[in-house]
C-alpha cells in the first residue's frame, strides 16, 4: 500500500486541493473525461496518487492507480536524461555535430521551405540542437510549406512500421528546415537522439533506460511500444471526441519498430512521479540525500523496487532543466497561446522564464514541462519543490483546457 503524507504537513490546504478532486469527478459525470490518475509529490513526499473514472468507459472498467498511459511525448524528458548518463560517463558530447555518431547526416544543407533550392548549412546540427528541437529537422504535419509535405511523406508522425536504420535513414535524405539554431521547431530530434544512444551502447534504447535509470527508480512499469500481457491495462480515450464527435482511438504501439525516444514510452503515474522527484532533488534516487532533501521509508513507496542513491550529477539535472535556447533563436513556434507563453526550452522540457510573461497559468521562473498528445501531462517547479504528473487519454482539444485547469487548481491550493 502506498503511502503519502497529509496534504497540511506539505504544504497544502487540504479543503483548497479538494477542488482538484470535484472538477475531475464532475468531467468525467459529464461525459467529457474518460478518466485520470493525478499524482502530486512535494518535498520528496508523496502527496497524492489517485484515480478518477473508467480506465475502459466501453468495457466499463474502473480506472486503477497502476493503469497504464501512452506517455507520447512525455518519453521525451526521459530520452534526454538517458543520454545526459552517456555524457556524464563521457561517451556523449553535446557540441558535436550529429553526423559524428549517425553518418547518414553529415554534411547537412537547408532548403527553402517552398522552392526546395538547397544550400550548405552555415553549421552543422549538434546533439545539443536535437535535444532543444533547433536542428532543423521537423515534423512534417506541423506546417505547411513543400518542405513540411516531404518530412510527412517520409516518416508522417513517427509512428511508423519502419525499423530505426530505415528511419535515420529517410530523415537523412532531407535538407534541414533552418540553419542550426535559428529557429525552434518541434521534430524528430529525440528519435535520433534515441539512435544515438543505440550506437553508443550497443542496446536497444529501452535497455539502456531500465538499467540505468528505470531500475534504479524503481520505474518496473516503464517500457517501450505494445503493453503486451499488460494490455487490460491500458487506458482507453471516450469512443468519440466530447467536442467534434468524431471518433477517438488510441494509436496501434504495435506497429513501432524501433523504441521511439520522442514517443514510444508507456507507463504510470507512480512511475513518472518517480521520475519527478529523482529531477527536483537534482539527480537523487529514492535513498539519496541532497542538501536536507530526504526520502525517508515511508515516502518512497510511489515504486517499492527503487534503491537507488544518485542517478545523474547535480549540474547535470541544472543543465537540462535550464533554458538552453539561443538569443536569436526564432521561438514563435514555442510560445503557443494557452499555455507556454514566455518559456524557452532546456533538453527534453520546456521551461518557464517569468511568473508572468504573458503565461495564462500560475507558476514560477524554472518551472519545467513537457505534455504528450495523448492528453498526458506533468509540470515540475524546483522553487516550489513539486512535481505533479496528470494522466488521461483524451486526444482531442480539451487537453489544452485540462492542462491550465488542473495546474490552476493544484496550485491555488498551496498555503
Amino acid at each position: 500500500m502506498t503511502q503519502r503524507v497529509d496534504p497540511h504537513e506539505a504544504g497544502f490546504h487540504a479543503e483548497r486541493l479538494a477542488r482538484v478532486d470535484a472538477f475531475i469527478e464532475a468531467e468525467v459525470a459529464a461525459r467529457r473525461l474518460p478518466g485520470a490518475v493525478l499524482g502530486i509529490v512535494r518535498g520528496g513526499a508523496l502527496v497524492r496518487l489517485d484515480a478518477f473514472g473508467m480506465r475502459d468507459p466501453q468495457a466499463g472498467a474502473p480506472m486503477t492507480t497502476d493503469t497504464l498511459f501512452w506517455l507520447a511525448s512525455m518519453t521525451k524528458p526521459v530520452t534526454a536524461a538517458g543520454a545526459l548518463l552517456l555524457v556524464e560517463s563521457g561517451e556523449l558530447i553535446l557540441e558535436e555535430a550529429v553526423g559524428d555518431y549517425l553518418p547518414e547526416f553529415r554534411d547537412r544543407r537547408v532548403a527553402d521551405p517552398e522552392t526546395l533550392e538547397e544550400r550548405p548549412a552555415a553549421r552543422q546540427p549538434t546533439v545539443l540542437d536535437l535535444m532543444r528541437h533547433t536542428a532543423g529537422i521537423p515534423e512534417g504535419l506541423l506546417g505547411r510549406t513543400a518542405l513540411h509535405a516531404r518530412y510527412a511523406e517520409a516518416v508522417g508522425n513517427g509512428m511508423t512500421e519502419l525499423d530505426g536504420s530505415e528511419f535515420v535513414a529517410r530523415l537523412a535524405a532531407l535538407p534541414l528546415l533552418a540553419d542550426p539554431g535559428t529557429l525552434w521547431h518541434y521534430g524528430f530530434g529525440f528519435d535520433l537522439v534515441g539512435q544515438i544512444v543505440e550506437s553508443l551502447t550497443s542496446d536497444t534504447l529501452g535497455a539502456f533506460l531500465t538499467q540505468r535509470l528505470f531500475a534504479p527508480l524503481g520505474m518496473t512499469d516503464t517500457r517501450f511500444g505494445d503493453p503486451g500481457a499488460d494490455l487490460d491495462r491500458l487506458a482507453m480515450p471516450l469512443a468519440r471526441d466530447p467536442l467534434t464527435g468524431a471518433p477517438q482511438r488510441m494509436p496501434d504501439l504495435a506497429r513501432a519498430s524501433f523504441d521511439s525516444g520522442g514517443a514510444g514510452l508507456v507507463g504510470t503515474a507512480g512511475d513518472y512521479l518517480a521520475f519527478l522527484r529523482m529531477l527536483l532533488a537534482k539527480g537523487e534516487g529514492p535513498t539519496g540525500r541532497s542538501g536536507g532533501h530526504a526520502f525517508p521509508e515511508c515516502l518512497t513507496q510511489v515504486k517499492h523496487s527503487g534503491n537507488a542513491g544518485r542517478v545523474l550529477g547535480r549540474k547535470t539535472v541544472e543543465l537540462m532543466l535550464a533554458d538552453a535556447l539561443e538569443p536569436q533563436t526564432d521561438t514563435r513556434l514555442l510560445e503557443r497561446p494557452g499555455w507556454n507563453p514566455g518559456h524557452g526550452f532546456g533538453l527534453g522540457v520546456a521551461v518557464r522564464r517569468a511568473s508572468g510573461g504573458g503565461a495564462t497559468t500560475p507558476g514560477s521562473a524554472g518551472e519545467v514541462t513537457w505534455p504528450g498528445s495523448s492528453g498526458a501531462f506533468w509540470w515540475a517547479d524546483p522553487a516550489e519543490d513539486l512535481g505533479v504528473v496528470f494522466l488521461t487519454h483524451t486526444p482531442s482539444r480539451l487537453q489544452l483546457r485540462y492542462w491550465q485547469q488542473i495546474k490552476s487548481l493544484v496550485l491555488q491550493a498551496l498555503r
